[in-house]
């Protein structure tokens, strides 16, 4: 019987997946309490395959003990750790010192809001090649802005739930309810703008039983405002007699959406609202629909910082962070979607060139700024991002 002849046979032969580190620091500004992450949304990136490294004591402002992440497979360590990880998440600002920890080439999650960057920090981000991508700028094909709709759905719902509780504080506040009951008018409530955390805010209070105007000048985005809301919302453009006499009347007042000329509530019009009106600026760049008012930041006061003997008017500003349990249940599922995908494409560089949708959110790309308002506030000129993306 012949010898048996030794046959071709195919090996499979694979790479194992990096394991892709994710860093999570505490927020180091006073009283800000926004986490980007529950113990369960945690758990799904670790069962992914991610590597989560959360500072010790992190998420304590949203009430979760360290055991809770540690249970999930979370790692717990010191501050530098997380800032050395392949992906940082970080609500808050970073400093010049935490931007200098931070590895080359890594990805930086946070927020923009460019004129309150400190910009030695973020020269430091370009200096190492850092990308880092504001959240509330990325946009869908649809025009839709996933982390940005969320932060503000939930800031337009936490607004009214404080100032219903302004309103009803009896020292402080004028001990009224919002809502009113039989034989006693309730409440208005004047809303500018009619994006999604301007119809939050309006459901919130109509649900409360307050009467509330909708004012905004782009007329189709307000016509969809007033679909979703039904006929417990009055809606109308903003003409000068109008809006002022709404100014006059209104008890609460709630700036939601990017604002015009016309929508911005200056010094003169100012003087003519109630004395303890409560004011909430929602928009993207605190304190710019009410520029005369004082502001009274919920990141590092509380909403009782306005008593009646005060100043007669106030405006309330970062109100997400009053409900930051709330924001980091909602932002879980997203920040999930998004790093899978990141993981999926094998890293940020490539996740971007697939996804137009994240390029948009990018402000700083392997040292180069690309975005317009970072590149303002460091006096360069901003590259475009596509240009890069093609070329790098």
């Amino acid at each position: 019987m012949p010898a048996p002849t030794p046959l071709e046979q195919l090996y499979m032969a694979a790479t194992a997946p990096r394991s892709i580190s994710i860093g999570l620091p505490a927020s180091t500004i006073c009283a800000d309490h926004r986490f980007p992450l529950t113990p369960e949304g945690a758990e799904r990136l670790v069962e992914r395959g991610f590597s989560v490294l959360m500072e010790e004591g992190a998420a304590l402002p949203i009430h979760y003990a360290d055991e809770a992440y540690a249970r999930r497979g979370v790692h717990i360590c010191r501050r530098g750790d997380t800032l050395r990880a392949d992906v940082v998440v970080s609500l808050g600002h970073l400093s010049v010192h935490d931007a200098r920890q931070l590895k080359r080439g890594a990805l930086l999650l946070g927020l923009l809001y460019a004129e309150e960057n400190d910009a030695a920090a973020l020269r430091v981000l370009l200096e190492r090649s850092v990308i880092a991508l504001a959240l509330e700028n990325i946009r869908e094909s649809s025009g839709r802005r996933p982390f940005a709709d969320i932060m503000k759905e939930v800031a337009g719902r936490a607004a009214m739930s404080l100032a219903s509780s302004l309103l009803a504080d009896a020292v402080q506040g004028k001990g009224i309810l919002l809502g009113g009951i039989a034989g006693v008018v309730p409440c208005e409530v004047m809303i500018i703008g009619s994006d999604m955390g301007a119809v939050a805010a309006a459901r919130t209070a109509i649900g409360l039983g307050a009467t509330v105007r909708i004012f905004d000048n782009d007329v189709y985005s307000l016509r969809e405002a007033l679909r979703q809301l039904g006929p417990g919302a009055i809606g109308s453009a903003i003409h000068p007699k109008v809006f002022e006499s709404a100014l006059r009347s209104a008890d609460v007042v709630v700036a939601a959406d990017a604002l015009t000329r016309d929508g911005r509530v200056d010094a003169p019009l100012a003087e003519v609202m109630k004395r303890g009106v409560i004011c909430f600026d929602l928009t993207m760049r605190p304190g710019s629909a009410f520029p005369s008012l004082r502001l009274v930041n919920l990141n590092e006061a509380m909403p009782g910082d306005n008593p009646l003997g005060g100043p007669a008017r106030c405006c309330y500003i970062n109100a997400v962070n009053a409900v930051p349990r709330t924001l980091a249940m909602a932002l879980s599922n997203t920040f999930v979607n998004m790093l899978d995908e990141i993981l999926v494409c094998d890293g940020a560089p490539n996740a971007l060139r697939l996804n137009a949708s994240l390029r948009k959110g990018v402000f700083t790309f392997l040292g180069k700024c690309v975005n317009a308002e970072t590149a303002r506030v460091l006096g360069i000129r901003a590259v475009d991002i596509d240009f890069l993306i093609q070329y790098s």
